[in-house]
């Protein structure tokens, strides 16, 4: 498959095309990542009051275990520590779910941020240089006998404006039904130049 045009600087203007296609993918890449790294620095608090509702139900609960060997009144005395281990665990389990919460949200904005100028600049970038690759691939098939530049000076007698032709010739259609090889040559890379090709074979006028 053809990537790049023959001609230097259609060339240079599709490296450099690409080149800044790939730089723009590392930035917003970056900038998503960025984006659901500070994202996730939300669920800092909520982290830190899971750990604390939890040890804080452990101490409870260690509590209500030693107070709950007491004899006679032991069960007693344990049920309000039972009870304040329950509530903590409540509270941790609001802080997981909130830092379950912020995670989502951070991938959520990552990949918004990041995919949406990303698939707006592929939307345009790679339709373009995938219908060069594709005409000059087919095209780089044709270019290396006069016969084949017959083919493209066709092409250009349909395709390019008349004020083009006329700069060649007083009568193109002419000069190419009369095998005109001067002619012919510079239809023919007048529109092999429009897909970034040039012929292998120039023949001699």
């Amino acid at each position: 498959m053809k990537l790049f045009a023959d001609t230097p600087v259609r060339r240079t203007l599709q490296v450099v095309a690409d080149l800044m296609f790939v730089a723009w993918l590392v930035l917003w890449a970056w900038i998503g990542l960025a984006v659901h790294d500070g994202t996730l620095q939300l669920a800092g608090p909520a982290r830190q009051t899971d750990t604390a509702a939890s040890a804080m139900a452990d101490q409870f609960r260690d509590a209500g275990g030693q107070l709950g060997e007491a004899p006679l009144a032991g069960d007693e005395l344990a049920v309000p520590f039972d009870e304040a281990a329950e509530a903590s665990d409540g509270i941790a389990a609001a802080g997981r779910e909130t830092v379950d919460a912020v995670e989502r949200l951070a991938l959520l904005l990552g990949l918004s941020v990041a995919l949406i100028p990303i698939l707006i600049v592929s939307a345009i970038h790679l339709p373009i240089r995938w219908r060069f690759a594709r005409e000059a691939t087919a095209g780089a098939k044709f270019i290396d006998a006069q016969e084949d530049l017959d083919l493209f000076a066709l092409r250009a007698l349909a395709n390019q404006p008349m004020r083009v032709l006329a700069r060649i010739s007083d009568d193109p259609a002419g000069a190419w039904r009369a095998r005109d090889i001067e002619v012919v040559r510079k239809l023919a890379v007048l529109e092999l130049a429009d897909v970034g090709l040039r012929p292998k074979k120039v023949p001699a006028a």
